[in-house]
């Protein structure tokens, strides 16, 4: 009897070690899933956040970077476009300077030519009109007359022109009244005789007429 109540003792506790286990593997098994499991996770999401967030700071930098060098860029381009346009400008202003300096050193000399020329035709002038009408036909005055005919062709073609003066009312502008006289023919302040003609030159007067002011 003895032998079968330890027996039963036996058991009993075997059953009871089996239950322990049985509890002991039960809450082993739902602590990590609970608890330990839970934590792992939220620090995996932590993680990826992290790197995430690291990954969205370093694509900005990196924007604004190119954005920076893009505005550099253009900034760049605007300031040379700038400066091409201003010395576009300068040198179409310095062109033009020189054309007008040019022309009016060519207006200048031109005059220059054209007043030693005058005294030529005077002359060329006077002779022909001292020819007397018998001798008009001859060849050495027909080739005087042809040689004036030609420096005035010439003159005419750069744009020298004789002023008109005997019949006009007197204009200091163009005429430089050198004596007064009386006439029956034109009115006081009319020009009755034209003593030496005057000349322009592309409508400025490179010499004044020089006349007689009836008076």
């Amino acid at each position: 009897m003895a032998e079968k109540e330890l027996d039963n003792g036996m058991e009993n506790m075997e059953i009871e070690n089996a239950e322990t286990e049985s509890v002991n593997e039960e809450v082993k098994a739902e602590e990590p899933e609970g608890e330990y499991g839970s934590v792992s996770k939220e620090m995996n999401q932590d993680t990826e956040g992290q790197e995430d967030s690291k990954a969205a700071k370093k694509e900005k930098k990196k924007k604004e970077k190119a954005d920076k060098k893009q505005d550099a860029l253009k900034t760049k381009i605007d300031e040379l476009e700038d400066r091409v346009k201003r010395q576009m400008a300068e040198f179409d202003n310095f062109r033009k300077r020189t054309e007008k300096e040019k022309t009016a050193m060519f207006e200048t000399g031109a005059k220059s030519v054209i007043e030693k020329i005058l005294p030529v035709v005077d002359n060329f002038e006077r002779g022909l009109a001292a020819v007397p009408e018998s001798e008009k036909g001859n060849a050495f005055v027909q080739g005087m007359e042809m040689i004036y005919k030609q420096i005035m062709t010439e003159l005419e073609s750069i744009d020298v022109k004789p002023i008109e003066a005997v019949g006009k009312e007197f204009d200091p502008e163009f005429h430089n009244a050198v004596m007064q006289v009386e006439s029956e023919e034109y009115e006081p302040g009319v020009i009755a005789q034209e003593l030496q003609k005057g000349y322009t030159y592309r409508d400025n007067v490179v010499r004044h007429s020089m006349v007689a002011v009836v008076s």
